[in-house]
């Protein structure tokens, strides 16, 4: 079933999926398209409206990215956001100019003249900036409805034509009314019509997958988390026992979870081999710091092990992988979007493998992927589990990997989880885990001076792992979890806790 969309055209925004997400969450179907689709292929989507996503480029450079010639003339309604308002100015006749200062976070949004996109706001309200450049001359046609002290056009419209511009980012909860922004713009102007809830999703994926395997049999390699937990069970599903799934313990895993994740896995009635490799991963990891090597060493005896289990499964002929849409932006499998770091579910693991890509999760995010779980009965307690790295534990090791290093950080992580479950805080938090640095730190001990080993915590809230800040824990709280970790990890002198907000560093440390 192809759904009607409204489209977002992506120019380079690391929240262009923020924007789709908030649109779902209206109960309509979005999709991301990139700024060089061609018109027909935005023409064919035959979508309820367009949003001109964010970007870091200006709009009057040689380089910067633009929409298909013609896209104003489609007779869709338009909103652009941020880039996307300079860019409606700048391609339809108006002026964008660098600002003589920049406008970078909260401003006040003052409401000039009244719209249908302003419905249930009030005429003053705060709103969240991030530009350097600003319009200064409008096109034909439109009108100034909004300002703000640094952008005297703030928000601008052609209301004829359907063409709107937001000067800030109405997608982020900094903004207030965003929501409803966004709301406006979907219901008000463009008419759409409720078509997104993961109850139909289910049954479309379901029939869909039926209708791809055809009989043939789908290998699945699962780690415990929520998404290949949750594409594990779609899949099961619709093909039952022709699902055949391998957990494979690298030796990089948090203490206790083999024996939890396969309880768990088996409670859930999935067909479930257990592969124990670690050994020769920590062989192939020896002596390697860099962390993308890492991860590409990870990755590649993940395939190889993997490879190895799958040729024994007869007429097994694809592959099951929880990719969601953050791993494909952070890896740049959208265009336009800087590549932050290679995900494990994205990317040449069909090239290697002769079997083909099943990945029923890649158009959603964590939280749609949880509740997509509990329609499919998933326990609470495993849906609740924070996400963890398909490279496990040798990323929160900064530097080389081996076994005793591994022993200290399970046991500082298994601290911190438990804690963290005792005061009830640990379903509240997106994301919690301990990282060992490669630094020695001196302290005293007994009276006797040591040089130990430094734990890093980490603790972030968020909602779709996109963007985060760092959870502002009871000092008490964190002095508890501190003492416990020194008294009983030995070789561990001292703990700090990591206060950086995602941007502009990443949830994980590498």
């Amino acid at each position: 079933m192809q759904r009607r969309p409204v489209i977002v055209i992506n120019f380079g925004s690391q929240y262009v999926q923020l924007i789709a997400r908030r649109v779902r969450e209206l109960g309509v179907y979005s999709e991301i398209l990139n700024w060089d689709s061609t018109l027909e292929e935005i023409r064919e989507k035959n979508p309820y409206g367009i949003i001109l996503s964010g970007g870091p480029a200006s709009v009057y450079s040689p380089s910067a990215p633009l929409p298909p010639e013609g896209l104003f003339s489609l007779g869709v309604p338009i909103l652009g956001i941020c880039y996307g308002l300079q860019l409606i100015a700048h391609l339809l006749g108006g002026r964008v100019e660098k600002a003589d200062s920049q406008e970078y976070g909260r401003a006040r949004l003052r409401v000039l003249k009244g719209d249908p996109i302003f419905e249930g706001t009030p005429n003053e309200f705060d709103v969240w900036m991030s530009h350097a450049d600003r319009v200064t001359i409008l096109p034909a046609g439109f009108k100034n409805l909004a300002s703000s002290t640094g952008s005297p056009n703030a928000v601008i419209a052609d209301q004829k034509k359907k063409i709107y511009g937001f000067q800030f980012h109405p997608e982020v909860s900094h903004t207030d009314y965003g929501k409803e922004l966004l709301k406006n713009f979907v219901f008000n102007i463009c008419g759409a019509e409720k078509n997104w809830q993961m109850g139909n999703f289910v049954e479309e994926k379901v029939e869909e997958i039926k209708e791809r395997t055809k009989g043939k049999r789908v290998i699945a390699a699962l780690s415990g988390g929520v998404d290949s937990t949750v594409a594990s069970v779609l899949v099961h599903r619709a093909i039952g026992d022709r699902l055949m799934c391998f957990f494979i313990d690298h030796g990089l895993l948090r203490m206790g979870e083999r024996e939890e994740v396969e309880n768990s896995l088996k409670g859930l009635g999935l067909p479930l081999k257990v592969v124990d490799a670690g050994r020769l991963f920590l062989k192939r990891l020896k002596g390697v710091e860099d962390p993308e090597e890492k991860r590409k060493i990870i990755g590649n005896t993940f395939i190889e092990v993997l490879e190895d289990e799958a040729r024994k499964v007869k007429e097994a002929e694809f592959l099951l992988q929880g990719t969601l849409y953050p791993d494909v932006v952070e890896s740049a499998g959208i265009r336009g979007s800087a590549k932050i770091k290679t995900h494990h579910n994205v990317g040449g693991l069909p090239e290697k493998m002769n079997l083909k890509l099943i990945e029923p999760l890649r158009d959603l995010f964590k939280d749609e992927v949880r509740e997509l779980g509990r329609i499919l009965g998933i326990p609470e307690h495993i849906l609740s589990r924070h996400p963890f790295p398909g490279p496990g534990l040798a990323i929160r090791i900064i530097g080389e990997v081996n076994e005793e290093d591994l022993d200290i950080l399970r046991r500082a992580d298994r601290i911190f989880i438990e804690e963290l479950k005792k005061e009830r805080l640990y379903n509240h938090i997106w994301q919690a885990f301990a990282v060992l640095l490669p630094v020695r730190s001196v302290g005293v001990m007994g009276d006797v001076r040591t040089y130990e080993k430094v734990i890093a915590l980490r603790a972030v809230e968020s909602r779709d792992g996109m963007t985060a800040d760092w959870v502002r824990f009871d000092p008490e709280f964190l002095d508890r979890v501190m003492r416990r970790i020194i008294n009983e990890v030995r070789g561990v002198g001292r703990v700090v806790y990591d206060i950086s907000s995602k941007p502009p560093s990443t949830i994980e440390w590498e």
